[in-house]
């Protein structure tokens, strides 16, 4: 099926809210996926080297049924700060989880590597979080490319500094009748981003006079047979992959539990090797959430099979990678496919 004709603006489903927040001089930044009434989660974690906040809640055994936002930001670590401005803003609008003794929101959230880009002083903090909700809340279609988390975004990272393109935040919706599914992603990769449609590489590490690719998998073979000095300015090769992560979210209006959550995230994981090539390493930190409003009702979710459910989310979120290379700029000397 051609999804391309039920293409929709994420902006038409109407129990989500996403803005983005960024520094474009620091080349870091955020992106935030707010759900005001409340959505059921579940998260897939795929990659070696994970930073998120709140990932545990997600568990179905846990308590909390419902959380109120994703917090996706460049930073490391230090990014997951973002989620305390989500916090700020969702308790100033009175939503959260009813505690008996105030309201609670439920902010969960993931954090890609951009500190190698051009400074590692400046990262999404509270303030950014915070911003990043009242753009949500402006009602503006998100941007793609060097905007919110997509603005430190860079890979084919394997060959250190030398060989990096530019990636960035992107962006697919689509609706069959009334169901509807989207996907948001920050493409940070250590490998290549690949058009499924034909195998090509759009973006990803570059040759010696960035004129054509290298192409990840065959430069990886290369280094069976090659000494440290293929790593120039890195001594080692594990600094060059050490920089990685792609973080995503899946939005859709179909009422799910937790664990129907979870398994629709854990097949969304499939549009990661359909789109980036060689994915899922040591050194990616790859994180997919997925947020479920409920608002198709029960009746008509309970008719949506879940396999087709966790198929469109792979078609969506394979869509949104490449979307999110392609739409990318070049930033601080790093090129660009939309140059």
């Amino acid at each position: 099926m051609d999804l391309s004709k039920h293409e929709i603006k994420i902006t038409d489903m109407k129990a989500f809210k996403v803005g983005n927040a960024q520094n474009l001089e620091a080349a870091t930044g955020c992106t935030v996926i707010l759900c005001p009434e409340g959505a059921s989660a579940g998260v897939s974690v795929v990659g070696g080297s994970p930073a998120s906040r709140e990932t545990q809640l997600l568990n179905p055994v846990n308590t909390v049924q419902k959380i109120h936002a994703v917090s996706l930001s460049g930073g490391s670590a230090y990014g997951l700060e973002a989620g305390d401005g989500v916090m700020q803003f969702l308790e100033e609008k009175g939503i959260g989880f009813d505690t008996g003794f105030g309201l609670v929101p439920i902010v969960c959230g993931a954090s890609l590597f951009d500190l190698e880009l051009v400074t590692n002083k400046v990262r999404p903090d509270k303030a950014m979080g915070y911003q990043a909700c009242v753009n949500a809340y402006s009602g503006r279609e998100p941007e793609m490319g060097n905007f919110g988390a997509g603005t430190g975004a860079t890979v084919g990272k394997w060959l250190g500094a030398a060989g990096y393109m530019k990636s960035g935040l992107g962006i697919y919706a689509v609706q069959l009748g009334a169901l509807q599914v989207a996907a948001i992603v920050s493409v940070n990769a250590l490998g290549d981003i690949i058009n499924y449609d034909d195998g090509h590489i759009m973006a990803g590490l570059l040759n010696a006079d960035k004129t054509g690719f290298a192409d990840t998998c065959d430069a990886m073979y290369q280094t069976v047979e090659q000494t440290r000095e293929l790593w120039g300015s890195h001594p080692d090769p594990e600094i060059a992959s050490h920089t990685n992560t792609t973080i995503s979210c899946i939005v859709t209006n179909v009422e799910l539990t937790k664990a129907q959550a979870t398994k629709v995230s854990q097949m969304a994981a499939d549009a990661y090797a359909h789109a980036i090539r060689p994915t899922h390493t040591t050194n990616d930190g790859d994180t997919i959430y997925t947020l479920a409003s409920g608002k198709l009702g029960a009746q008509a979710s309970a008719a949506v099979p879940l396999d087709l459910l966790g198929m469109l989310a792979v078609r969506a979120l394979q869509t949104a990678i490449v979307n999110g290379a392609k739409t990318a700029k070049t930033s601080h000397g790093i090129p660009g496919a939309a140059k």
